[in-house]
């Protein structure tokens, strides 16, 4: 699997995630980060600004929600067979995680790993949950966030397909970045390996 790993959406650079794709441009875009206390319309017009650009670019994208797939792995399994792209947007780290778990979203990454055509990509939440642990994300998100056809338990247990934390939005005009600092300070603190973003920057990992 190759990694496009951004702070903040596309990045300064985004034709550089275009040449890591292969001739699959069908791209599964994950929306669940934002299933979040919000009205309804600006969890669409999120979700909306995220499928524009993904049209930008000249990918395919369909929008594939978690919880429709929740418990029901395979189904999930055989619907992602059909991308070469997944783009998961920012939001709450926590319930984007009970998202994959309940979802079966989580071990089909894990799955892919090996898998030189697939392409994981995204910003903020969608990377941090990469990580093999989310402590000292809690300074940044809320962890005890429930929402309707969840369950209430909170996963600390990160995908661990990369060996590090993520820090996005670091020094940067974000208004997280007061947060995201004091979870740097986590990370160094208890000697957790942990690499800092700025919006704009991206995180390629493309293992020949």
């Amino acid at each position: 699997m190759k990694f496009y790993l951004s702070s903040y959406r596309l990045g300064d650079d985004p034709q550089k995630l275009v040449s890591l794709v292969g001739e699959n441009k069908k791209v599964a875009v994950i929306p669940n980060a934002m299933d979040i206390p919000v009205e309804p319309e600006v969890r669409q017009v999120g979700v909306q600004r995220e499928v524009d650009d993904m049209k930008k670019l000249g990918f395919e994208p369909e929008v594939v929600d978690l919880k429709n797939y929740f418990g029901k792995p395979e189904e999930l399994k055989r619907k992602m067979s059909e991308f070469g792209l997944v783009w998961v947007r920012g939001g709450n780290t926590f319930v984007l995680r009970r998202a994959y778990k309940e979802s079966g979203m989580d071990e089909w990454v894990i799955s892919q790993k090996d898998n030189k055509e697939m392409v994981y990509a995204g910003y903020s939440a969608g990377i941090c949950i990469l990580s093999p642990s989310l402590k000292g994300l809690e300074i940044v998100d809320d962890p005890k966030v429930v929402i309707e056809g969840y369950k209430a338990e909170t996963v600390w247990k990160g995908l661990g397909v990369v060996d590090f934390a993520i820090a996005p939005h670091y020094q940067s005009p974000h208004p997280e970045s007061e947060a995201v600092s004091r979870s740097v300070e986590y990370f160094v603190k208890n000697g957790i390996e942990f690499k800092p973003l700025h919006d704009g920057e991206v995180i390629i990992i493309d293992e020949k």
